[in-house]
């Protein structure tokens, strides 16, 4: 088993630097050529040194005297390969660091890609760690042997022009090197079937103590409100004392092999000294003869641990790219299509669900998807504002997700002007929709760059105009640098409040057609969000030609709309007038009243929602289902 699995460690290791050489095979080639170099001009230096022995040094010391001449060329030739050699590493240093770092920076943004390529129900089955690991560590070492890897197919080339030199000098010599060489490499081999189980672990615990430290300084929050520092504080220290010790178990397992492939090539030329002298009294070789070989055996000790780094290196290689690819093959993204509506068109969108469905996929694929929405049909008519209200679970936010087309619909169809959402390119979804979710989110940057973000067209006026809407140019105005005052990491610097009006700022500086509020304004005081909810109907006074659909609790924000849509289990159980559903609906009735009573009380609201959410992940977006 151990066999099988190191074969296919090293097939499956040789199929990556496969793929590596045929992404980048310009910049291989100059590395290699680099590589070759300096392995021919090794072999070149110790046939040099030898005759510089044999002919230069050992008659002088016989003549008592030593030729300028002689010397001097030797000198020249030495100087020249050196030179020479210093061009050969620097062609496949460079060149092995160029399309190691070109690799990885690809990869890197393939990988990002790829995550916003996917829909919100893939990461919500995945650990921000992990995919944090997936785009940083997994990157690095799926591509950490391309570094050594052209030195490691110039030393084999070298290694076979140095046993076709051994065998032009002499049998018996070239039977040492043929007994020395394979040593050498078997025990690489062995070398790279033991550390790739240990390296694959390894590998596997990184992700997992970044995991694990994410999610503890991400819910930092409830962790020291719940009193769990120690607990997580435990959990940590485990798994990195785990991390530790596979760490430990690679340094002990290198620690071992390192000093016996340093030996090998040693004991090499020890046998090749005691065969040559044999051989020197016998006059089938020259004093020549003998140096030459003897400091080959010297200065290929080193190269020929290129191939060592590269074996010993694909187990780790073989893992980061098998979690690299886990991204790249996964499943599930949303492609767009290529219908345009009218960017310049200054009228409100008109929103329209026809008999969707949806249901979240299960976190195993054996498991039934648990059905959110069923056969949902409602209209947000141009210029409108509707409401939607109903119990945690009823599939509010998921409706939400579905209007600006994070998740699509299993059946059914969600259109923007009588358009299917999956028929528009993602920059005419983005211009016509926005989305200010019930998580707040602020990037660790200036007032204006998080309102802005870089779009084309949103001058300052359109910033201050998007914050007067959202009644949050006052408290802007008020901070020390205005526009440039730097928010802190998710908005710390802020209040609940301020984050959700900067939220909603940024939505509006993209003068949307259509406008989806998710509980948007949940933390706002309940006389600022009435002005912002009348400031968003009213385009008279400065307000957006925008529709509006809302997901609301308070009455006076349902009482708002124009119509409000009842959901429960994911149905539209009654639609009408807030005043309409007060008197004909009971449940409704109860539901609004119960959120009114627990507001008035100072309890906490039966919302997903409170004032822990900017500490969660940005990629894991609660959904109220």
């Amino acid at each position: 088993m151990t066999s099988r699995t190191s074969r296919d460690v090293l097939r499956r290791g040789l199929s990556v630097l496969g793929r590596a050489i045929r992404e980048q095979p310009r910049i291989f080639a100059v590395a290699v050529s680099g590589s070759v170099l300096f392995g021919g001009l090794v072999i070149a230096s110790a046939y040099v040194v030898g005759a510089v022995v044999g002919d230069v040094v050992v008659p002088a010391i016989a003549r008592g005297s030593v030729g300028v001449a002689a010397l001097a060329l030797a000198a020249g030739a030495l100087f020249g390969i050196s030179v020479l050699r210093v061009v050969g590493i620097f062609g496949r240093r460079l060149g092995a660091g160029y399309m190691q770092f070109r690799l990885q920076a690809a990869y890197r943004r393939q990988v990002t890609r790829r995550y916003l390529e996917l829909p919100l129900s893939w990461h919500q089955r995945n650990a921000t760690g992990t995919l944090l690991s997936n785009a940083n560590s997994d990157v690095e070492a799926a591509w950490y042997p391309i570094a050594p890897l052209p030195f490691a197919v110039g030393t084999v080339v070298m290694l076979v022009g140095a046993i076709a030199s051994l065998f032009v000098t002499d049998w018996a010599l070239a039977l040492v090197g043929l007994a020395v060489f394979p040593a050498l490499f078997a025990l690489n081999v062995i070398y790279s079937r033991r550390m790739a189980p240990r390296q694959a672990r390894a590998q596997r615990l990184r992700a997992e103590v970044s995991g694990i430290a994410h999610e503890s300084f991400d819910g930092a929050l409830v962790v020291k409100t719940m009193g769990r520092e120690a607990q997580e504080t435990a959990r940590f220290a485990a798994r990195a004392g785990e991390l530790r010790d596979a760490l430990i178990s690679v340094g002990r397992l290198r620690g071992v092999f390192d000093p016996m492939l340093e030996t090998l090539p040693s004991l090499g030329t020890l046998a090749v000294l005691v065969v040559g002298a044999f051989r020197l009294r016998q006059g089938a070789i020259t004093v020549t003869d003998l140096v030459s070989v003897a400091f080959l055996f010297t200065v290929l000790a080193f190269p020929v641990r290129a191939i060592g780094w590269v074996l010993a290196e694909l187990p780790r290689s073989v893992a980061g790219w098998d979690r690299v690819r886990r991204v790249l093959d996964a499943t599930g993204e949303m492609p767009y299509g290529d219908v345009t509506l009218d960017p310049a068109d200054p009228t409100p969108a008109t929103l329209a669900f026809a008999d969707v469905g949806f249901a979240y996929e299960p976190a195993e694929a054996h498991l039934p998807g648990a059905e959110v929405l069923g056969e949902v049909t409602f209209t947000v008519p141009a210029g409108r504002t509707v409401a939607l209200v109903g119990p945690t679970g009823s599939g509010k936010s998921t409706i939400a997700a579905l209007a600006v087309r994070l998740v699509d619909p299993h059946t059914g169809t969600v259109s923007l002007d009588g358009v299917d959402v999956r028929r528009l390119t993602a920059a005419s979804l983005a211009g016509t929709a926005a989305l200010v979710a019930q998580v707040p989110f602020v990037f660790d940057d200036t007032v204006r760059a998080n309102i802005a973000l870089d779009r084309p067209g949103v001058t300052d006026d359109d910033v201050w105009a998007a914050l007067r809407l959202a009644e949050a140019d006052g408290f802007v105005a008020a901070l020390p640098e205005g526009l440039d005052t730097m928010v802190g990491e998710r908005g710390t610097s802020l209040s609940g409040g301020q984050r959700q009006r900067l939220t909603l700022a940024r939505a509006l500086a993209g003068r949307p057609r259509l406008l989806v509020l998710d509980d948007a304004t949940s933390a706002v005081d309940p006389r600022v969000e009435a002005a912002i909810l009348a400031g968003l109907r009213a385009p008279a006074a400065g307000g957006p030609a925008a529709s509006i659909l809302v997901v609301a609790y308070r009455r006076a924000t349902i009482a708002l709309a124009d119509e409000v849509i009842y959901l429960e289990q994911g149905r539209v159980i009654a639609r009408g007038t807030h005043a309409e559903l007060l008197a004909t609906v009971p449940g409704y009735a109860d539901l609004v009243t119960a959120y009114e009573q627990a507001e008035a009380d100072g309890e906490q609201q039966p919302r997903p929602y409170d004032e822990v959410a900017p500490l969660t992940s940005g990629l894991e977006v609660e959904v109220d289902r």
